[in-house]
Protein backbone atom coordinates (compact mmCIF):
# COMPACT_ATOMS: atom_id res chain seq x y z
CA UNK A 1 0.00 0.00 0.00
CA UNK A 2 1.49 3.19 -1.07
CA UNK A 3 0.52 6.39 1.26
CA UNK A 4 0.66 10.04 -0.44
CA UNK A 5 0.48 13.17 1.68
CA UNK A 6 0.36 16.58 -0.34
CA UNK A 7 3.52 18.73 0.58
CA UNK A 8 2.62 21.43 2.47
CA UNK A 9 3.86 23.18 5.19
CA UNK A 10 2.35 21.80 8.42
CA UNK A 11 2.86 22.34 12.03
CA UNK A 12 4.82 19.67 14.28
CA UNK A 13 1.76 18.76 15.91
CA UNK A 14 -0.87 18.54 12.80
CA UNK A 15 2.05 16.36 10.60
CA UNK A 16 2.02 13.95 13.86
CA UNK A 17 -1.27 13.96 14.17
CA UNK A 18 -1.78 12.90 9.80
CA UNK A 19 1.18 10.60 10.27
CA UNK A 20 -0.88 9.01 13.38
CA UNK A 21 -4.36 8.81 11.46
CA UNK A 22 -2.64 7.32 8.83
CA UNK A 23 -1.21 4.70 11.14
CA UNK A 24 -4.64 3.78 12.13
CA UNK A 25 -5.84 3.57 9.41
CA UNK A 26 -3.62 0.82 8.23
CA UNK A 27 -3.63 -0.89 11.49
CA UNK A 28 -7.67 -1.41 10.66
CA UNK A 29 -6.79 -3.32 8.15
CA UNK A 30 -5.66 -6.94 7.99
CA UNK A 31 -2.76 -8.43 5.89
CA UNK A 32 -5.72 -10.42 4.23
CA UNK A 33 -7.84 -7.37 3.38
CA UNK A 34 -5.01 -5.47 2.02
CA UNK A 35 -4.23 -8.20 -0.51
CA UNK A 36 -7.86 -8.95 -1.25
CA UNK A 37 -8.09 -6.28 -4.33
CA UNK A 38 -5.35 -6.56 -6.84
CA UNK A 39 -6.86 -4.71 -10.06
CA UNK A 40 -9.63 -3.11 -11.83
CA UNK A 41 -10.74 -3.19 -15.26
CA UNK A 42 -13.93 -1.41 -16.87
CA UNK A 43 -15.25 -4.71 -18.45
CA UNK A 44 -15.52 -8.04 -17.76
CA UNK A 45 -13.65 -11.40 -18.73
CA UNK A 46 -14.59 -14.09 -21.04
CA UNK A 47 -16.79 -16.94 -19.74
CA UNK A 48 -14.71 -19.62 -18.26
CA UNK A 49 -13.91 -22.15 -21.07
CA UNK A 50 -14.44 -25.69 -21.13
CA UNK A 51 -12.01 -28.00 -20.81
CA UNK A 52 -10.93 -31.40 -19.55
CA UNK A 53 -8.71 -32.01 -16.07
CA UNK A 54 -4.82 -33.60 -16.49
CA UNK A 55 -4.21 -36.51 -14.21
CA UNK A 56 -3.32 -35.63 -10.98
CA UNK A 57 0.72 -35.88 -10.86
CA UNK A 58 0.81 -37.29 -7.06
CA UNK A 59 -0.23 -37.26 -3.70
CA UNK A 60 -0.96 -34.09 -1.52
CA UNK A 61 -1.55 -32.14 -4.86
CA UNK A 62 -4.33 -29.56 -4.59
CA UNK A 63 -6.65 -28.63 -7.48
CA UNK A 64 -6.00 -24.93 -8.82
CA UNK A 65 -8.98 -24.00 -11.40
CA UNK A 66 -8.38 -21.91 -14.58
CA UNK A 67 -9.20 -18.00 -14.64
CA UNK A 68 -8.86 -15.13 -16.30
CA UNK A 69 -6.15 -12.54 -15.13
CA UNK A 70 -5.26 -8.97 -16.48
CA UNK A 71 -2.11 -7.61 -18.03
CA UNK A 72 -2.07 -3.40 -17.89
CA UNK A 73 0.47 -3.34 -19.97
CA UNK A 74 -1.09 -4.69 -23.03
CA UNK A 75 -4.74 -3.85 -21.93
CA UNK A 76 -5.72 -7.58 -22.55
CA UNK A 77 -7.44 -10.47 -20.37
CA UNK A 78 -4.84 -13.50 -20.43
CA UNK A 79 -5.66 -17.06 -19.04
CA UNK A 80 -4.21 -18.69 -16.76
CA UNK A 81 -4.43 -22.82 -16.74
CA UNK A 82 -5.79 -24.68 -14.37
CA UNK A 83 -2.88 -26.44 -12.49
CA UNK A 84 -1.72 -29.05 -9.59
CA UNK A 85 -0.25 -27.06 -6.98
CA UNK A 86 1.67 -29.09 -4.02
CA UNK A 87 -0.62 -27.82 -0.90
CA UNK A 88 1.08 -25.44 1.50
CA UNK A 89 0.27 -26.83 4.52
CA UNK A 90 -1.59 -29.99 5.86
CA UNK A 91 -5.13 -29.58 6.02
CA UNK A 92 -5.22 -26.16 3.94
CA UNK A 93 -7.74 -25.86 0.86
CA UNK A 94 -7.71 -23.17 -2.14
CA UNK A 95 -10.10 -20.68 -2.53
CA UNK A 96 -10.25 -19.58 -6.13
CA UNK A 97 -10.08 -15.70 -7.13
CA UNK A 98 -12.40 -13.96 -8.82
CA UNK A 99 -13.71 -10.49 -10.44
CA UNK A 100 -16.90 -8.58 -9.46
CA UNK A 101 -18.23 -5.61 -10.25
CA UNK A 102 -17.12 -2.80 -7.72
CA UNK A 103 -19.32 -0.23 -8.74
CA UNK A 104 -17.41 1.36 -11.71
CA UNK A 105 -15.16 -1.50 -12.43
CA UNK A 106 -14.49 -4.91 -12.19
CA UNK A 107 -12.44 -5.77 -9.25
CA UNK A 108 -10.00 -8.91 -9.11
CA UNK A 109 -10.09 -10.33 -5.69
CA UNK A 110 -7.16 -12.66 -4.79
CA UNK A 111 -7.65 -16.45 -4.01
CA UNK A 112 -5.93 -17.94 -1.04
CA UNK A 113 -4.71 -21.29 0.84
CA UNK A 114 -6.59 -21.80 4.07
CA UNK A 115 -8.39 -24.69 6.42
CA UNK A 116 -12.10 -23.61 4.78
CA UNK A 117 -13.06 -22.84 1.93
CA UNK A 118 -14.02 -19.10 1.42
CA UNK A 119 -15.83 -17.20 -1.41
CA UNK A 120 -15.29 -16.96 -4.64
CA UNK A 121 -17.89 -15.20 -6.54
CA UNK A 122 -20.54 -17.96 -6.79
CA UNK A 123 -18.24 -18.53 -10.44
CA UNK A 124 -18.91 -21.90 -11.87
CA UNK A 125 -14.96 -22.80 -12.18
CA UNK A 126 -15.35 -27.04 -12.61
CA UNK A 127 -13.96 -29.38 -10.85
CA UNK A 128 -15.19 -29.63 -7.32
CA UNK A 129 -15.62 -25.50 -7.52
CA UNK A 130 -19.26 -25.41 -8.72
CA UNK A 131 -20.10 -21.72 -7.33
CA UNK A 132 -19.94 -22.38 -3.62
CA UNK A 133 -18.06 -24.56 -1.31
CA UNK A 134 -15.89 -27.67 -2.21
CA UNK A 135 -16.38 -31.20 -2.98
CA UNK A 136 -13.26 -32.28 -4.65
CA UNK A 137 -11.80 -34.46 -1.79
CA UNK A 138 -11.16 -33.47 2.20
CA UNK A 139 -8.37 -33.90 4.37
CA UNK A 140 -8.32 -36.46 7.31
CA UNK A 141 -5.39 -37.36 9.60
CA UNK A 142 -2.97 -35.18 8.13
CA UNK A 143 -3.61 -36.98 4.19
CA UNK A 144 -5.58 -35.07 1.34
CA UNK A 145 -8.50 -37.50 0.08
CA UNK A 146 -9.44 -37.02 -3.35
CA UNK A 147 -13.33 -37.42 -4.88
CA UNK A 148 -12.16 -39.68 -7.94
CA UNK A 149 -16.05 -38.15 -9.39
CA UNK A 150 -14.64 -35.15 -9.41
CA UNK A 151 -11.07 -35.28 -9.92
CA UNK A 152 -8.86 -37.22 -12.52
CA UNK A 153 -6.89 -39.30 -9.94
CA UNK A 154 -4.60 -42.55 -11.27
CA UNK A 155 -6.13 -45.19 -8.43
CA UNK A 156 -3.14 -47.57 -8.86
CA UNK A 157 -1.07 -44.75 -7.76
CA UNK A 158 -2.96 -42.65 -5.39
CA UNK A 159 -5.14 -44.93 -2.77
CA UNK A 160 -6.14 -42.29 -0.50
CA UNK A 161 -9.50 -41.93 -2.81
CA UNK A 162 -12.82 -42.29 -2.69
CA UNK A 163 -16.15 -41.46 -4.97
CA UNK A 164 -18.83 -39.11 -4.01
CA UNK A 165 -21.27 -38.43 -6.50
CA UNK A 166 -22.31 -34.80 -6.97
CA UNK A 167 -25.13 -33.02 -8.48
CA UNK A 168 -24.23 -29.66 -10.66
CA UNK A 169 -27.15 -27.21 -10.79
CA UNK A 170 -24.93 -24.60 -11.79
CA UNK A 171 -24.35 -25.02 -15.97
CA UNK A 172 -23.37 -20.83 -16.41
CA UNK A 173 -19.82 -20.29 -17.27
CA UNK A 174 -19.97 -16.79 -16.19
CA UNK A 175 -16.89 -15.43 -15.21
CA UNK A 176 -17.84 -12.12 -12.92
CA UNK A 177 -19.75 -11.85 -10.44
CA UNK A 178 -22.45 -8.66 -10.44
CA UNK A 179 -22.96 -6.00 -12.99
CA UNK A 180 -24.78 -6.73 -15.92
CA UNK A 181 -25.10 -10.27 -16.74
CA UNK A 182 -22.92 -11.39 -13.63
CA UNK A 183 -23.33 -13.93 -11.32
CA UNK A 184 -25.64 -13.03 -8.63
CA UNK A 185 -24.13 -14.34 -5.18
CA UNK A 186 -23.34 -12.71 -2.13
CA UNK A 187 -20.83 -14.27 1.05
CA UNK A 188 -22.04 -16.02 3.72
CA UNK A 189 -20.94 -15.23 7.37
CA UNK A 190 -18.91 -18.61 7.27
CA UNK A 191 -17.29 -17.80 3.69
CA UNK A 192 -16.35 -14.47 5.60
CA UNK A 193 -15.42 -15.84 8.40
CA UNK A 194 -13.20 -17.86 6.34
CA UNK A 195 -11.19 -14.70 4.65
CA UNK A 196 -10.55 -13.14 7.92
CA UNK A 197 -9.22 -16.10 9.55
CA UNK A 198 -5.95 -17.36 9.18
CA UNK A 199 -4.49 -18.05 5.26
CA UNK A 200 -2.00 -17.30 3.18
CA UNK A 201 -1.35 -16.28 -0.34
CA UNK A 202 -0.89 -17.85 -3.59
CA UNK A 203 2.30 -19.88 -2.99
CA UNK A 204 5.49 -19.02 -5.40
CA UNK A 205 4.82 -21.56 -7.87
CA UNK A 206 1.73 -20.13 -8.44
CA UNK A 207 3.14 -16.71 -9.03
CA UNK A 208 5.47 -18.22 -11.85
CA UNK A 209 2.67 -19.84 -13.60
CA UNK A 210 0.87 -16.50 -13.35
CA UNK A 211 3.86 -14.55 -14.94
CA UNK A 212 4.33 -18.16 -17.64
CA UNK A 213 0.82 -17.55 -18.57
CA UNK A 214 1.74 -13.55 -18.95
CA UNK A 215 4.12 -14.30 -21.89
CA UNK A 216 2.13 -16.82 -23.39
CA UNK A 217 0.62 -15.03 -26.24
CA UNK A 218 -1.85 -17.18 -27.08
CA UNK A 219 -3.53 -17.28 -23.44
CA UNK A 220 -4.25 -13.69 -24.52
CA UNK A 221 -8.03 -13.60 -25.05
CA UNK A 222 -7.86 -11.01 -28.36
CA UNK A 223 -5.93 -14.10 -29.55
CA UNK A 224 -7.81 -16.91 -28.26
CA UNK A 225 -11.32 -15.71 -28.45
CA UNK A 226 -11.62 -17.25 -25.06
CA UNK A 227 -10.97 -21.03 -26.31
CA UNK A 228 -7.06 -21.05 -24.88
CA UNK A 229 -4.97 -23.77 -26.72
CA UNK A 230 -3.62 -24.25 -23.15
CA UNK A 231 -6.39 -24.42 -20.61
CA UNK A 232 -4.89 -26.63 -17.83
CA UNK A 233 -1.72 -28.10 -17.06
CA UNK A 234 -0.07 -30.83 -14.84
CA UNK A 235 2.40 -28.51 -13.06
CA UNK A 236 2.54 -25.24 -12.46
CA UNK A 237 4.40 -23.38 -15.62
CA UNK A 238 4.62 -26.51 -17.58
CA UNK A 239 3.13 -24.83 -20.96
CA UNK A 240 5.05 -27.79 -22.84
CA UNK A 241 4.56 -31.11 -21.18
CA UNK A 242 0.93 -32.73 -20.30
CA UNK A 243 -1.93 -30.05 -21.62
CA UNK A 244 -5.30 -29.73 -22.18
CA UNK A 245 -6.47 -27.27 -24.70
CA UNK A 246 -9.89 -25.95 -24.35
CA UNK A 247 -13.00 -27.96 -26.06
CA UNK A 248 -14.53 -24.50 -26.53
CA UNK A 249 -15.36 -20.88 -25.01
CA UNK A 250 -17.80 -20.69 -22.49
CA UNK A 251 -19.43 -18.16 -24.43
CA UNK A 252 -18.42 -16.05 -27.49
CA UNK A 253 -16.24 -13.43 -26.24
CA UNK A 254 -17.13 -9.54 -27.40
CA UNK A 255 -14.99 -6.87 -25.46
CA UNK A 256 -16.15 -3.18 -26.04
CA UNK A 257 -15.27 -2.29 -29.80
CA UNK A 258 -13.47 0.88 -28.00
CA UNK A 259 -11.08 -1.26 -25.90
CA UNK A 260 -8.25 -0.21 -28.12
CA UNK A 261 -5.51 -2.20 -29.82
CA UNK A 262 -2.66 -2.58 -27.39
CA UNK A 263 -0.73 -4.58 -29.74
CA UNK A 264 -0.83 -2.13 -32.89
CA UNK A 265 -2.41 -4.82 -34.50
CA UNK A 266 -6.04 -3.92 -35.49
CA UNK A 267 -6.79 -7.34 -37.11
CA UNK A 268 -6.35 -9.34 -33.56
CA UNK A 269 -9.28 -7.28 -32.29
CA UNK A 270 -11.85 -7.13 -35.25
CA UNK A 271 -15.36 -6.02 -34.47
CA UNK A 272 -18.40 -7.11 -35.69
CA UNK A 273 -19.51 -6.68 -39.20
CA UNK A 274 -22.21 -3.23 -39.12
CA UNK A 275 -21.12 -2.00 -35.50
CA UNK A 276 -20.11 1.35 -35.52
CA UNK A 277 -17.03 2.30 -33.55
CA UNK A 278 -18.09 2.91 -29.67
CA UNK A 279 -21.68 1.53 -30.48
CA UNK A 280 -22.65 -1.14 -27.80
CA UNK A 281 -23.39 -5.08 -29.17
CA UNK A 282 -24.81 -6.12 -25.67
CA UNK A 283 -25.97 -4.28 -22.73
CA UNK A 284 -22.97 -5.21 -20.39
CA UNK A 285 -20.84 -2.99 -23.32
CA UNK A 286 -23.33 -0.09 -22.40
CA UNK A 287 -22.23 2.52 -19.95
CA UNK A 288 -24.08 2.95 -16.49
CA UNK A 289 -27.68 4.12 -17.06
CA UNK A 290 -28.02 8.07 -16.55
CA UNK A 291 -29.65 8.79 -13.13
CA UNK A 292 -31.93 12.03 -12.53
CA UNK A 293 -30.96 14.35 -9.99
CA UNK A 294 -32.46 13.96 -6.87
CA UNK A 295 -35.86 16.17 -6.73
CA UNK A 296 -36.16 19.46 -5.26
CA UNK A 297 -39.67 21.12 -5.16
CA UNK A 298 -39.40 22.69 -1.84
CA UNK A 299 -42.31 19.64 -0.75
CA UNK A 300 -41.02 17.25 0.94
CA UNK A 301 -43.49 14.53 0.67
CA UNK A 302 -43.84 15.12 -3.21
CA UNK A 303 -39.78 14.77 -3.38
CA UNK A 304 -40.28 11.51 -1.07
CA UNK A 305 -43.18 10.58 -4.27
CA UNK A 306 -40.92 11.70 -6.88
CA UNK A 307 -37.78 9.64 -5.92
CA UNK A 308 -39.34 6.70 -5.62
CA UNK A 309 -40.90 6.68 -9.00
CA UNK A 310 -37.11 7.55 -10.50
CA UNK A 311 -35.92 4.61 -8.31
CA UNK A 312 -38.74 1.99 -9.31
CA UNK A 313 -38.44 2.70 -13.27
CA UNK A 314 -34.03 2.58 -12.52
CA UNK A 315 -34.71 -1.03 -10.92
CA UNK A 316 -37.36 -1.88 -13.66
CA UNK A 317 -34.75 -0.79 -16.27
CA UNK A 318 -32.16 -2.46 -14.52
CA UNK A 319 -33.90 -5.61 -14.91
CA UNK A 320 -34.52 -5.43 -18.48
CA UNK A 321 -30.46 -5.11 -19.00
CA UNK A 322 -30.10 -8.28 -17.36
CA UNK A 323 -32.99 -9.75 -19.27
CA UNK A 324 -31.41 -9.06 -22.06
CA UNK A 325 -27.94 -10.30 -21.67
CA UNK A 326 -29.25 -13.48 -20.28
CA UNK A 327 -31.06 -14.20 -23.18
CA UNK A 328 -28.39 -12.79 -25.37
CA UNK A 329 -25.87 -15.04 -23.86
CA UNK A 330 -28.40 -18.04 -24.48
CA UNK A 331 -28.22 -17.34 -28.06
CA UNK A 332 -24.44 -17.53 -28.19
CA UNK A 333 -24.01 -20.52 -26.05
CA UNK A 334 -26.44 -21.92 -28.64
CA UNK A 335 -24.72 -20.99 -31.53
CA UNK A 336 -21.27 -22.12 -29.97
CA UNK A 337 -22.70 -25.44 -29.78
CA UNK A 338 -23.70 -25.48 -32.80
CA UNK A 339 -20.47 -24.23 -34.29
CA UNK A 340 -22.59 -21.77 -36.12
CA UNK A 341 -20.08 -19.96 -39.36
CA UNK A 342 -18.99 -16.62 -39.16
CA UNK A 343 -21.37 -15.38 -41.18
CA UNK A 344 -24.32 -16.48 -39.27
CA UNK A 345 -22.39 -15.34 -35.72
CA UNK A 346 -21.90 -12.12 -37.26
CA UNK A 347 -25.89 -11.73 -38.31
CA UNK A 348 -26.45 -12.76 -34.41
CA UNK A 349 -24.33 -9.68 -33.28
CA UNK A 350 -26.08 -7.05 -35.66
CA UNK A 351 -29.13 -8.73 -34.54
CA UNK A 352 -27.93 -8.14 -30.68
CA UNK A 353 -26.62 -4.66 -31.27
CA UNK A 354 -29.87 -3.78 -32.57
CA UNK A 355 -31.97 -4.79 -29.05
CA UNK A 356 -29.24 -3.03 -27.64
CA UNK A 357 -29.77 0.29 -29.08
CA UNK A 358 -33.64 -0.41 -28.91
CA UNK A 359 -33.70 -0.99 -25.14
CA UNK A 360 -31.01 1.71 -24.44
CA UNK A 361 -33.15 4.33 -26.65
CA UNK A 362 -36.61 2.91 -25.46
CA UNK A 363 -34.83 3.67 -21.52
CA UNK A 364 -34.22 6.87 -22.45
CA UNK A 365 -37.10 8.07 -23.49
CA UNK A 366 -38.72 6.73 -20.55
CA UNK A 367 -36.26 8.55 -18.32
CA UNK A 368 -37.02 12.08 -20.15
CA UNK A 369 -41.06 11.60 -20.42
CA UNK A 370 -40.85 10.84 -16.30
CA UNK A 371 -38.48 14.05 -16.24
CA UNK A 372 -41.04 15.83 -18.12
CA UNK A 373 -44.17 14.50 -15.68
CA UNK A 374 -42.21 16.27 -13.04
CA UNK A 375 -40.82 18.98 -13.79
CA UNK A 376 -44.45 21.31 -13.87
CA UNK A 377 -44.69 20.30 -10.29
CA UNK A 378 -41.21 21.11 -9.63
CA UNK A 379 -41.45 24.86 -10.83
CA UNK A 380 -44.42 25.58 -9.77
CA UNK A 381 -44.31 28.27 -6.35
CA UNK A 382 -45.56 26.99 -3.28
CA UNK A 383 -48.72 27.77 -1.59
CA UNK A 384 -50.81 26.83 -4.92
Amino acid sequence: MRIHLPFQSLSFQSLTMRLLAVTFAVLALSASSMAQLRVSVSFGPPAIPVYEQPLCPGDGYMWTPGYWDWDADDADYFWVPGTWVLAPEAGFLWTPGWWGWGGDAFLFHEGFWGPTIGFYGGINYGFGYFGTGFVGGRWDGGHFFYNSAVWHVNESVIHNVYNERVTINNENHVSYNGGNGGVEARATSQQEEAERGRHIPPVAAQTQHVQAARGNRELRASVNQGRPSIAATEKPGDFSGHVEAAREAGAPYHPPANRGTPTGRPEENPRPAGNAAGAAVHPKDLPPAERPAAPNTGDAKLDQKYQKQQQKLAAQQDKERQKLQAQQDKEHQQYAKQQASQERTQQLEQKHQQQTQQLQQRHTSQTQQMQQRQAPAARAPRGR
